[in-house]
C-alpha cells in the first residue's frame, strides 16, 4: 500500500498541485464573484437585483458537469482559439461556487440589524459605502462556518474535473492504473489527502472564528 504513494511521489505531486490550483484558483473567483453578486441580490436598484437572482438561478440549478462541458467545448469555440482546460476548470468552478457564495453571503447581510444600515444611510453614505464598510464586514464574519462549508463542497467538486483531462486526485487513478497500481490502494490515498486538506480546512474555520468572532 505504501508503495502505491511512495513509488509514484512525482504522479501524486502534480495531481495535488492541480487539486490546490482548481481549489484556490475556483476559491478566488467565488469569493470576489460571490460578494459582487450577493451585494446585487440586496440592492435597491431593481435591475441589480434581477441580474443578481438572475444569475443564481440560472447557475446553481446547471448541472456542474454541463457547466463543465460548456467550458470545455462550448467557451474556446466561441474564443476562436485552444485554451488550457486547468484555466477553464478554475473557471468553471469558481462561477458555479460563487452562487453558493452569493446565498451564503445574502443569509448573513439578513442578520445584521437593519438599523445600522439605515443609520448609516442617514449620516450620508451611499450604497456601497454602507455595504463596504458597515454590513458585508459584519456579514462575512457572521457567515465564516456556513462559507467554509462552501470551500469545502469546492475541494471535493474539484473531482469532477478529471473527466475533462485535468490531472487532480480525482483522475490519478487512471494514470497509476498504467503502472500497473492497485485501483484500491490509490483510492483509499485519495481518500486520506483529501480528509486531510478537509481536516486543514476546519481547522482554518475553528482560528477564523475564533479570531473574527462577532461579539453579541
Amino acid at each position: 500500500m505504501f508503495g502505491t504513494l511512495f513509488d509514484n511521489l512525482d504522479l501524486w505531486g502534480e495531481a495535488l498541485v492541480g487539486t490546490l490550483v482548481l481549489f484556490f484558483g475556483g476559491g478566488l473567483i467565488a469569493l470576489v464573484l460571490g460578494f459582487i453578486i450577493g451585494a446585487m441580490r440586496v440592492s435597491p436598484v431593481p435591475i441589480a437585483r434581477a441580474v443578481g437572482t438572475a444569475y443564481v438561478n440560472l447557475v446553481r440549478n446547471t448541472p456542474l458537469t454541463l457547466l463543465f462541458f460548456v467550458f470545455a467545448l462550448g467557451v474556446p469555440v466561441l474564443a476562436g482559439t485552444r485554451m488550457d482546460f486547468l484555466l477553464l476548470a478554475v473557471c468553471a468552478l469558481g462561477l458555479y461556487t460563487a452562487t453558493y457564495v452569493a446565498e451564503t453571503l445574502r443569509s448573513g447581510i439578513n442578520t445584521v440589524p437593519v438599523g445600522q444600515a439605515e443609520a448609516a444611510r442617514a449620516i450620508g453614505l451611499t450604497f456601497g459605502q454602507v455595504m463596504g464598510l458597515v454590513v458585508l464586514p459584519q456579514a462575512g464574519r457572521a457567515v465564516i462556518p456556513p462559507m467554509m462549508s462552501v470551500l469545502i463542497a469546492l475541494l471535493k467538486n474539484t473531482t469532477v474535473a478529471a473527466g475533462f483531462s485535468v490531472l487532480n486526485l480525482g483522475s490519478i487513478r487512471n494514470y497509476l492504473s498504467e503502472r500497473g497500481e492497485n485501483a484500491m490502494f490509490v483510492l483509499l490515498w485519495v481518500a486520506i489527502i483529501f480528509i486531510a486538506l478537509v481536516l486543514l480546512l476546519s481547522w482554518l474555520q475553528r482560528v477564523l472564528e475564533n479570531k473574527w468572532r462577532v461579539a453579541r
